[in-house]
């Protein structure tokens, strides 16, 4: 796990996890705070340089103007002074991401419209894909329709997931900061606070933007980080993204193709089918927002240092980790649940999509490597929760995860191992994931006898499932009837 949140403070010290792991751009500080004057907010605030739309320092002097560029300059700081949404710009946050897939970030390839044939050609392949699944899963298809997005679409579709995630992070960090301010004080600075929360949500649309659009050329569909950002049953691809993996591998683009579209296509059969999952993953990451904590007192004495006529100190502040909020117990358990959570996806997706295709395609394996290598260099899921919630997926976990979901298909059946997914608490735990043959030769619960018990409660036959009446028990009373009765005691 990293230290900081959204960046803050220095990086963390490489642990074993993170051997090899490639560098990650602009991505890999999406909030800024802590990384350098290229890329940090604040650096933008007081050298007026790096905002979307406001021109750069020339010889990164900051606040060294061309005077032709300076209407464009007031203009966009205006924009974000006019801000009053919520904690984060989404509006700018588009724009940015929007700029970033035109210009190619960050493979240097430029974005284009999705013509017919590569329509074409992913429809096929999402409809063999569906096949091919039926045999290696109990899960039916989740999707109610297909779709080829550029990389611009993808953008402009996840947004509102990224929203729905990233807001409870940044919301409880601007709070967290705010609170520093003592209650007298934060009444007088009424209005700087509220100018401050104004650049800030702008600060943030643009980090977020950058993060968004480097990961937009990075995906091939709407799944690839482990959380369905897409909307509900619809199953894409990015073909140019998908055509770029498959040329750097020197495999052909068709297998490529269905590859990618039986990992997309597994996806949408889980989260379609298995309700209480999408709220089981945001909830962890909303249940770590509101551990979010800053230190004060440390904050406290070091705004208290800082020269007003120096805006540098803030900027080496910032980087010495000044706003580093502190790790919480709620926090770590929260990063658990949800690191747990995506192994178990991630490890069912990789087993199924495997079961299905190693017979059948002769890439299979070389593509499965492939993408594990990916993952455990820097991939676009790893990527996406460093930037947004300071958590790096320990390739280790999704490993244990395949093989645990294999071995409960072999030694149970496919509907057996599907069944786990009926509800979270019969899932494998983070123990389990370090003990996969442990939990595959336990006690299998008896799912014949749970449909029954849940048909019979359906049907309005409750009474069929209902223990005897104990009439002679000690205390007289009646044991209770209904769906509910003996179900502590068919736990034990």
């Amino acid at each position: 796990m990293s230290d900081t949140p959204f960046g803050f403070g220095l990086p963390s010290e490489p642990g074993d996890d993170d051997e090899g792991k490639k560098d990650q751009g602009p991505a890999q500080n999406p909030f800024g705070f802590g990384g350098g004057a290229g890329d940090n907010p604040f650096a933008a605030l007081f050298g007026m340089g790096g905002m979307p739309g406001m021109p750069g320092p020339p010889g990164g002097v900051p606040g060294n103007f061309n005077p032709a560029d300076l209407g464009a300059a007031f203009q966009q700081l205006g924009q974000m002074l006019s801000y009053e949404g919520g904690p984060v710009n989404w509006d700018m946050a588009k724009q940015v991401a929007r700029q970033a897939v035109a210009q190619g970030t960050p493979d240097g390839v430029k974005d284009a419209s999705v013509g017919a044939s590569e329509r074409q050609a992913v429809e096929e392949a999402l409809r063999l894909a569906e096949l091919w699944l039926d045999g290696a899963t109990a899960l039916p298809s989740g999707a109610a329709s297909t779709v080829a997005w550029s990389r611009a679409e993808w953008v402009e579709a996840t947004l509102p997931v990224w929203r729905e995630l990233v807001d409870p992070v940044a919301e409880r960090v601007g709070t967290a900061m705010g609170s520093v301010l003592p209650e007298e004080m934060q009444a007088m600075a009424g209005p700087l606070i509220g100018m401050m929360r104004s650049m800030g949500g702008a600060m943030f649309g643009q980090q977020i933007g950058q993060a968004v659009g480097v990961l937009a050329g990075e995906v091939f569909g709407s799944t690839d980080v482990g959380l369905p950002l897409g909307p509900a049953g619809k199953a894409a691809l990015l073909p140019l993204n998908v055509r770029s993996f498959g040329a750097g591998l020197g495999l052909p683009e068709e297998e490529v193709r269905l590859y990618l579209a039986l990992r997309e296509a597994a996806h949408q059969r889980l989260f379609q089918h298995v309700p209480w999952l999408r709220a089981h993953l945001f909830g962890a990451v909303e249940g770590y927002a509101q551990g979010i904590k800053v230190d004060t007192a440390k904050l406290e004495d070091l705004v208290g240092q800082l020269d007003p006529s120096r805006p540098e100190e803030l900027q080496d502040a910032l980087q010495q980790g000044m706003f580093q909020p502190q790790d919480t117990p709620e926090q770590k358990a929260a990063l658990a649940r949800l690191e747990t959570a995506l192994a178990l996806v991630e490890g069912w997706v990789d087993a199924v999509v495997h079961e299905a295709a190693a017979s059948r395609l002769p890439s299979a394996d070389a593509l499965r490597e492939a993408l594990r290598r990916r993952r455990a260099s820097g991939g676009p899921a790893e990527q996406t929760f460093a930037t947004l919630i300071g958590m790096e997926l320990r390739p280790r976990r999704l490993r244990d995860a395949s093989r645990l979901w294999a071995s409960l298909a072999d030694a149970r059946g496919t509907d057996g191992r599907d069944a786990l997914w009926a509800h979270p608490d019969m899932l494998p735990t983070a123990h389990d994931l370090d003990d996969p043959d442990g939990f595959v030769h336990s006690e299998q619960p008896d799912f014949s006898e749970l449909d029954r018990m849940l048909g019979a409660a359906a049907s309005g036959t409750a009474e069929d499932t209902a223990p005897p009446k104990d009439t002679g028990a000690a205390g007289g009373g009646a044991a209770p009837e209904g769906p509910g009765a003996g179900e502590e005691e068919q736990g034990k």
